[in-house]
């Protein structure tokens, strides 16, 4: 059996559809069949491993929000670094196999296409917390840490905004920031290959380099939208309360090279964003 730790999350419901049978816990959005899990309560977080027994365990969850890590230091170090060492705790005394998702804020961004082995050198609190979960991670023999970039799908991101408001003819603010972006439905079909070949160590699991701007302009091109209202914003002129990497973007040919399943280009990555959006917005309607 597979836990699936942040099981409501976009990648934590990717995953769900792809491992028959997981367990998902949730924190403030149930899922149907999950388990909540207080991510800051150690015991429970411990208690859960040790009962169930999952043969694999994959973290998704963690404190993202870049701004609201400066404000709430210490939720962060609980969410994104003691939780990793009380899964890990756990994890062992079972011998699970445990699979957990960074992010490409570990690196400083002075230089891009980061690649597995490149020094981390985080420059704001919510890539320090990430560092050190990954610490622990690490630490533990049977554990595989995927470092990924920009995850979207159908909540609140970059794309899904820009995508939203661009439809709606209003004007998209895009950062001269470089990044990697990922589907996460795309990240969960190569995680799940990843499961399934029990690699350990570190790997990375990311899109094309695009900037924001870059990457607006491609959405409002694919969906027919006026390119003029996306507006470049120059990484200097950002106003961001924590700092962010200029170039965060990851190489991940060492997964391509490992992995059968085929990485999405960039259209492909817009085109799903797209059709997923628009089948949401249909079946609400």
């Amino acid at each position: 059996m597979a836990l699936i730790i942040g099981g409501s999350g976009q990648l934590g419901r990717e995953l769900a559809k792809r491992l028959e049978g997981a367990l998902l816990t949730y924190n403030t959005t149930p899922v149907e069949g999950g388990v909540k899990l207080d991510l800051t309560d150690p015991l429970a977080v411990e208690d859960l491993i040790i009962k169930r027994r999952p043969s694999v365990i994959v973290n998704t969850a963690a404190y993202t929000d870049v701004d609201g890590c400066e404000d709430n230091r210490e939720l962060a170090y609980r969410v994104n670094t003691l939780a990793v060492k009380h899964i890990v705790r756990a994890a062992r005394l079972v011998g699970s196999y445990l699979v957990h998702v960074s992010t490409d804020y570990v690196f400083d961004g002075e230089k891009g296409d980061y690649r597995e082995d490149d020094t981390p050198s985080p420059i704001n609190h919510y890539g320090l917390t990430k560092l050190l979960g990954e610490a622990y991670a690490s630490s533990y023999d049977d554990a595989l840490i995927v470092r990924t970039s920009g995850v979207f799908g159908q909540k609140n991101n970059f794309p899904l905004v820009a995508l939203q408001k661009l439809r709606r003819g209003e004007r998209v603010e895009a950062v001269e920031m470089w990044y990697s972006p990922i589907h996460a439905s795309n990240l969960a079909t190569a995680m799940v290959e990843l499961i399934k070949r029990r690699l350990t160590g570190v790997i990375h699991v990311a899109g094309e380099r695009v900037s924001r701007y870059e990457l607006a302009q491609a959405i409002a091109k694919h969906i027919g939208a006026d390119p003029e209202l996306v507006v470049r914003i120059p990484y200097t002129q950002a106003r961001f309360k924590a700092r962010r990497p200029m170039d965060s973007s990851l190489n991940s040919q060492k997964a391509k090279t490992m992995l059968r399943q085929p990485f999405n280009t960039l259209e492909e990555n817009i085109r799903a964003l797209v059709h997923n959006t628009s089948v949401a917005t249909h079946s609400e309607g």
